[in-house]
């Protein structure tokens, strides 16, 4: 039997290099944690730059308690470098954090703390500020939370499950007792990778912890600063952003259905995007190619009205899982 900690961080990372040493420098200057145990493992998901020689350098000269491990993961996708991290995790909470993900000093204090007192939270989700690198146009905040931007306030606020709303993977703390409970071995959703923009995986995993009976929650105190380069304010990262979470969204839709209900929902599922798109339609149709905002909104929309045929066809459907 291993050796169990109180928590563990976890870094999954591609091509992290440059991003990784603010990262690392923060969770070096984390306080209130002296009563815990706990320990920080990057995930590097088969990168192809400096990411391992990064961490051995802090690794060299790492001062801390806590130690700093290192791990690669092979198959490409954010789903595989997870399972990666709770398979090599000690920790009874797992922190992820992304390598863009800056958190504020008291991070891993707030996230252990709050998994102690709300016993029946198998995951919850931290307060994301934006960190932009040039201000967004001003309708953007419409868009905003699929960025991984949650602000919802300063009080802790259970996820409830007729909402169909779950946090961002960014800044997510889960308890591996429920990850091990809850998520199958296969998950259909694997994350983006070059030539694939379907995503939302960090949606189906947390939509099987909260079909396991596992509450959801937002922790305010669990602040984090996402960094938002230029690039993710364009059309050209936009379009197939939006258009990967459409295409996905079968999927995190139907985790929590009967399947003997699966048909009837996913008709109801697609009466209503096609209200959208005639709604949106009537909104912006002359802005549609100007207005990047609702562009997004349009290829939203669009795409989780096919998602279950591009899912069928492309063969994502004919795995069973629980």
């Amino acid at each position: 039997m291993t050796e169990s900690l109180d928590f563990t961080v976890a870094i999954p990372t591609y091509n992290g290099e440059s991003r990784l040493p603010e990262l690392l420098e923060r969770l070096q200057n984390q306080i209130d944690t002296e009563n815990l145990t706990w320990e920080i493992i990057v995930v590097d998901n088969n990168s192809t730059d400096n990411t391992k020689k990064v961490v051995q350098t802090y690794q060299q000269n790492w001062q801390c308690l806590y130690p700093l491990k290192y791990c690669f993961e092979a198959r490409q996708g954010a789903a595989y470098a997870r399972k990666r991290a709770v398979e090599e995790a000690k920790g009874k909470f797992i922190g992820f954090l992304d390598d863009d993900n800056y958190p504020i000093s008291t991070w891993v204090a707030a996230a252990y703390a709050f998994g102690q007192k709300y016993l029946k939270a198998g995951a919850y989700g931290s307060q994301i500020h934006p960190d932009w690198e040039v201000e967004p146009p001003q309708n953007f905040q419409r868009i905003a939370p699929f960025l991984a931007i949650t602000e919802r306030g300063n009080l802790p606020l259970l996820y409830e499950p007729a909402k169909k709303l779950l946090p961002p993977s960014a800044g997510l703390v889960i308890r591996r007792q429920a990850w091990l409970e809850s998520v199958p071995d296969h998950s259909i959703l694997t994350g983006r990778i070059n030539g694939n923009m379907l995503t939302s995986e960090d949606l189906e995993m947390l939509s099987y912890i909260q079909k396991s009976g596992w509450e959801i929650w937002y922790n305010p105190e669990m602040e984090i600063y996402h960094k938002i380069p230029i690039f993710r304010l364009q059309k050209a990262y936009l379009i197939p952003f939006f258009r990967g979470i459409g295409l996905s969204r079968y999927i995190t839709r139907m985790v929590n259905i009967k399947p003997i209900y699966r048909p009837a929902t996913c008709l109801a599922y697609m009466i209503n995007d096609l209200r959208k798109i005639g709604f949106h339609l009537i909104k912006y149709k002359t802005k549609l190619k100007t207005d990047l905002v609702a562009a997004c909104e349009m290829q939203l929309f669009l795409s989780s009205f096919i998602s279950p045929f591009y899912l069928w066809k492309n063969g994502y459907l004919k795995t069973n899982h629980k």
